[in-house]
């Protein structure tokens, strides 16, 4: 699975929000100032992600982004979904050679293995929440390999 460059800066950009106390928010320049990328495009993802309902913004001289929902009820495979811009659907559509359409649209042994690797994938990303990835690298790294060592040791039982 590769993340696009939009994805990741909408996931950092929820990171910075889950990591603010209650009632703290962040500006638009803030936003973009910590997570190296320009306000405009900042300002994309807030509008991406505020639309979606995992933000709010609030108007005027004290206003910002925080977050609109709780970030231990924000799981990474919802927000994955609004800033994708490849559908899973359109693989056939997307690697049709110089053809119109796939020759092999009605009968593709690589179509299941790509469908299954995605639900994986998805089934991974539904299982991380924004709570989870809010601290240091390390910190992140230890909690997401011990909630794996607990799966894998669950799954071998």
């Amino acid at each position: 699975m590769k993340i696009s460059a939009q994805e990741e800066y909408g996931l950092r950009c929820l990171v910075q929000l889950a990591a603010l106390g209650k009632g703290e928010s962040l500006t638009l320049p803030q936003i973009a100032g910590r997570e190296g990328i320009s306000a405009a495009n900042a300002g994309k993802l807030m509008w991406l992600l505020n639309k979606a309902g995992f933000v709010q913004a609030i108007r005027g001289t004290k206003g910002g982004y925080s977050l609109a929902r709780p970030p231990g009820e924000i799981h990474l495979s919802e927000v994955i979904k609004i800033l994708d811009a490849d559908e899973i659907n359109t693989h056939c559509e997307s690697y049709t050679g110089i053809l119109d359409s796939c020759v092999h649209n009605g009968d593709c042994g690589i179509r299941p293995v790509i469908v299954g690797l995605h639900e994986i994938v998805q089934d991974a990303l539904s299982q991380i929440t924004l709570a989870q990835l809010v601290g240091t690298e390390a910190k992140v790294d230890e909690r997401f390999h011990r909630i794996q060592g607990l799966k894998n040791r669950h799954v071998s039982v």
